[in-house]
């Protein structure tokens, strides 16, 4: 995981927020499963969500998107796919890099198994190293990503591991996105706070937040990092993601 700057109270504000989301979801029954402790939460509206987001402009003009692999933007990811978008989806962790799914590629009556994590990973191409990445993806324009917490700043959390984060900086080392590339989230009204959310270095804020609700798009209150920062990246995600290293060996070259 990567370091935590603030200290153990800053990284228990951080839990604390996150808990408080999970919890609010719940008591007031729009939490959808799988429990939504733990997780990037799935909740009741997430399709509205995901119509309103394919609403947007940004969206609109946008032929290759990245959209994180969490349920809640499994219905995103099933509309990148109805509308003719290329799709490039983390795998879980990014133990196995990315999974492209080109939806010329796929019978439009399985559009909906692709959207799924399993169906995805039978119906979409591996993507493992670094040469598959920059060989297949020119350009990516539009990045989805799962929050639990997110406010009108931009500032967010997600489930606490860091992968969202370290999938755009490699994305960037890699030149694969604009560093001013659109980033937004899909969220229930509930995970949407008024307060400053603790940030990182790290941490990469949004620009559009979509609720079931409403379209906001934040005037952001901190920039977003310049790729992976590598002082503050624990050996183990080195060892554990595979691309990762690669890069790590090519920047060291």
């Amino acid at each position: 995981m990567l370091e935590d700057l603030g200290g153990g109270s800053f990284r228990r504000e951080k839990a604390l927020l996150r808990k408080l989301v999970w919890d609010k979801l719940v008591e007031l029954k729009v939490a959808l499963p799988p429990p939504p402790h733990g997780r990037i939460p799935n909740f009741k509206g997430a399709e509205v969500a995901a119509r309103m987001l394919a609403e947007t402009p940004e969206w609109r003009g946008a032929r290759v998107v990245k959209v994180n692999p969490d349920s809640p933007q499994r219905w995103v990811r099933l509309r990148a796919l109805s509308e003719g978008k290329i799709l490039l989806m983390p795998t879980p962790r990014l133990r196995e890099g990315f999974l492209l799914l080109d939806p010329k590629r796929i019978p439009r009556s399985l559009y909906e198994r692709a959207s799924t994590i399993r169906g995805a990973f039978e119906m979409g191409v591996k993507l493992r190293s670094l040469e598959d990445l920059v060989n297949t993806i020119k350009n990516i324009d539009f990045i989805v990503e799962g929050s639990v917490v997110v406010n009108q700043c931009g500032e967010r959390l997600g489930k606490g591991e860091g992968y969202g984060e370290l999938e755009y900086a490699v994305l960037l080392e890699l030149n694969l996105v604009d560093p001013n590339v659109i980033i937004a989230t899909t969220v229930h009204e509930l995970q949407v706070v008024e307060e400053r959310i603790p940030q990182d270095p790290y941490d990469v804020p949004v620009d559009v937040i979509v609720t079931p609700r409403r379209v906001v798009r934040v005037q952001r209150c901190r920039s977003r990092p310049p790729g992976v920062l590598w002082d503050l990246l624990d050996e183990r995600k080195l060892k554990e993601i595979p691309i990762l290293g690669e890069l790590r060996s090519r920047v060291k070259r």
